[in-house]
């Protein structure tokens, strides 16, 4: 807990003696950033992981040539609350978007409030889900700072439904991430006639299933049906109904590995143009995935788990950043760090002041750019949050919250999704529940809750040791398990308290 105060104390000096930057043109030097993020996309499914079969050129080069972070979280193993965490460098808990289909709220700070009023352009593009993209939404890309934005409320495939700016959805012919990058590299166009820094959020909808791919990328894969052909046959949505279907799992790797070869493809269409238009050079170009591989594309993996949990496989996610001004030799690093870490870093590169008047979970990074630090200074948690059905009054009102933009998948027999949030009134004891772990620069902790009140089950993993996480230590470190759990209780808490509301502005 001395760590979680020593950081926080730090972070209010910071805040204190910041001053944000004044709106600018990009000839004051400051990074302008593009944060790019894959749906599903799990940390073995890349090249430079060393996977046996996917093929990612593109991403494989700036994990060449740029900052590798190899111990890289989502802050949530699933889509939402992970999202919600790039955009306020806060626990989706503290929030509730503590899953799918839960939305942020809007008395949110995020990245584009904080940039936007530094004199950036923001724009988001592709996947929104942390509420409708609906014009009338309260947490719609433009209500949460961003000046134009060509999204999706949730996933999307082969010739994507997007709403420009909030409007009725347009159906856009082709493949999507290259849809996606299009519109960005149109949005990077009129930042920089306007001379202005940017910041552009581009969270593809690949390789979310139901899986597609352009007869072109399908075929790189061709040989995968008969590879995989003894494997089990696994679940996932069907293209043609919406509807759950099992298929052999060679036949939906051969498509799933489609959407990530033209996702990373995309990806270098984008480099390309920063390239021609001599804007890459101070432009940080961050790659990640959501959360870990789903269960309809889990092949091999040295991690344990998958998507939905709080072991390495859910939450562990491929990540590199390029950015070759301030980057200017390959690098790689084990240093903890998370998705949470995405707002207080780029602000720290900004010049721009983070919100003094709540609490922030992420920690900035720039010392990790520069090389000064090789430890995280503060532990990371996860926290699959249990008691969310059970709360109180909407927070929002449930009109504002209906989804407009469809997709394949039907859920409440509909084809599209809708959001919700609620309030939260009271801390009660049960609510600490939930599958969640603490990890610290070696140690991780997961609890278990135990069913019909019966003991949680415990687990402690040596990370630096067993990235499997196949040894549980227990049993023979329980002083560790202790201090850890106290720790994580104490975190709990204040996450918590954030959820009644207690850190937003009283009227």
């Amino acid at each position: 807990m001395k760590n979680i105060v020593r950081s926080l104390c730090l972070l209010a000096i910071i805040v204190s003696t910041s001053v944000a930057a004044e709106p600018d043109s990009i000839e004051d030097n400051r990074p302008s950033f593009i944060l790019l993020m894959g749906d599903d996309h799990g940390w073995e499914e890349t090249g430079y992981n060393g996977h046996p079969d996917v093929k990612t050129p593109v991403l494989d080069e700036m994990a060449a040539v740029g900052f590798r972070l190899d111990r890289f979280y989502s802050a949530h193993p699933s889509c939402s609350p992970t999202r919600g965490s790039v955009l306020t460098g806060r626990h989706p808990n503290r929030y509730g978007t503590f899953a799918p289909g839960c939305s942020i709220r809007p008395e949110e700070v995020t990245i584009a409030h904080l940039l936007g009023r530094a004199g950036y352009r923001c724009g988001h593009f592709g996947k929104w889900h942390v509420g409708p993209v609906k014009a009338s939404s309260p947490t719609n890309p433009g209500a949460m700072g961003f000046d134009e934005w060509v999204s999706h409320d949730n996933f999307f495939e082969l010739n994507p439904p997007l709403s420009h700016n909030g409007k009725p959805h347009t159906i856009h012919e082709g493949e999507s991430s290259e849809i996606v990058i299009d519109e960005t590299i149109r949005f990077i166009k009129k930042a920089k006639s306007e001379d202005k820094p940017f910041l552009a959020v581009v969270w593809f909808g690949s390789p979310h299933e139901p899986y597609s791919g352009l007869p072109k990328d399908l075929a790189i894969y061709d040989h995968l049906p008969k590879k995989y052909a003894d494997r089990d046959e696994v679940r996932l949505t069907s293209n043609e109904t919406g509807r759950p279907v099992k298929r052999p799992l060679g036949e939906v790797l051969r498509e799933r590995y489609a959407e990530i070869t033209a996702m990373d493809r995309a990806i270098g269409t984008l480099r390309d143009y920063l390239k021609e238009e001599k804007l890459k050079d101070n432009t940080l170009v961050w790659y990640c995935g959501d959360n870990g591989t789903p269960p309809s594309g889990v092949l091999a993996s040295p991690l344990h788990g998958r998507k939905g949990q709080v072991y390495d496989g859910g939450i562990r996610v491929p990540a590199v950043i390029e950015w070759p001004r301030g980057i200017t030799a390959p690098r790689d690093s084990a240093v903890n760090t998370v998705t949470s870490d995405m707002l207080p870093t780029l602000c720290g590169l900004a010049r721009v002041a983070v919100p003094d008047d709540r609490v922030l979970d992420g920690i900035s990074l720039v010392e990790l750019l520069e090389g000064k630090i090789e430890q995280r200074p503060s532990p990371m948690f996860f926290w699959n949050f249990s008691s969310w059905k059970s709360l109180g009054e909407p927070w929002i009102d449930p009109e504002l919250q209906k989804g407009t933009t469809p997709l394949v998948k039907f859920l409440g027999g509909q084809r599209t999704r809708n959001f919700s949030n609620n309030h939260y009134p009271a801390i009660a004891e049960t609510d600490y529940r939930g599958s969640r772990a603490m990890v610290d620069n070696r140690y991780k902790l997961v609890i278990h809750d135990g069913k019909n009140d019966a003991e949680p089950q415990i687990e402690l993993f040596d990370l630096r040791a067993d990235q499997a996480e196949e040894i549980d230590l227990a049993e023979t470190e329980p002083a560790i398990v202790t201090k850890m759990w106290t720790e994580m209780k104490a975190w709990q808490k204040s996450v918590l308290t954030s959820l009644t509301g207690a850190d937003y502005p009283k009227n």
